[in-house]
């Protein structure tokens, strides 16, 4: 206690009865004290008491949530390892299909370029078609016309070979004829007239001789063969009957 603040006192009754007053009002703040304390004390065990409870829950929630803490950091662990391995089995698998990608890219080009080698072909084909259906039907037209030239040129054949065959015989019997009037002549006067039958003969076997010395042609080129000629003035099949008259042994031959 500081010694300016205790007052000054005239006598020892004063002082005494100053100390008492002041002893007095100390105890009673010891008793309030004391009882605070008391309470304070129970309080502070209720506390202490309560507080030990909620940490032993605390300590239990904390080794129920270490416990748990392990088995979440153990699920991630696997989840990690399984989210790897998937990770690197997608990736392998987008890997293969973007290889597959590549692969079926390719393919599809190489498929558009062979299309398109097929319709360029099938252009080709298709124009080269029409260029032989053109060249087949010329070539139809012209074996058409070769069939009916080859037809009509075996016809005169035939025909030529027959009447090769009828101017044989005609040869043959102006042969005969001439060796006949050879043998007349003789029997018969040198001074006949001029239309006598060995003039006829003689007409006779000309023709016959013109007619073996001319080509073989055919219809449409150049001149025809007057035994070939249903018109010709000369012989026709061996006997015509032409602008000039025929003598009397051509009658007898063509009879």
């Amino acid at each position: 206690m500081d010694t300016e603040m205790i007052p000054k006192f005239t006598s020892k009754d004063e002082e005494i009865d100053y100390w008492k007053a002041l002893s007095l009002t100390y105890k009673k703040s010891y008793h309030e004290a004391q009882e605070e304390l008391l309470e304070f004390q129970e309080g502070s065990r209720e506390l202490e008491a309560e507080l030990e409870a909620q940490l032993g829950q605390a300590e239990h929630r904390l080794r129920d949530l270490h416990t748990e803490n392990q088995r979440l950091k153990s699920e991630l662990d696997n989840l990690k390892e399984k989210l790897e391995q998937q990770y690197a089995q997608s990736y392998k698998q987008v890997s293969m299909l973007e290889d597959d990608l590549g692969q079926t890219r390719g393919i599809k080009e190489h498929l558009h370029k062979y299309v398109r080698e097929l319709e360029q072909a099938n252009d080709d084909l298709e124009r080269a078609k029409r260029a032989t259906i053109v060249s087949l039907e010329d070539f139809e037209g012209r074996l058409n016309q070769a069939i009916e030239r080859n037809a009509f040129l075996e016809g005169e054949l035939d025909e030529k070979e027959n009447l090769l065959e009828s101017v044989q015989r005609l040869k043959d019997e102006a042969r005969d004829l001439r060796q006949e009037m050879a043998v007349r002549e003789r029997t018969t006067d040198r001074l006949s007239a001029p239309s006598s039958p060995t003039l006829d003969i003689d007409k006779l076997d000309s023709a016959v001789q013109a007619s073996l010395s001319l080509p073989a042609t055919p219809v449409g080129k150049g001149m025809e063969h007057p035994f070939l000629n249903p018109k010709s003035s000369v012989l026709t099949n061996g006997c015509g009957h032409g602008s000039s008259p025929l003598t009397p042994i051509s009658k007898n031959l063509c009879s």
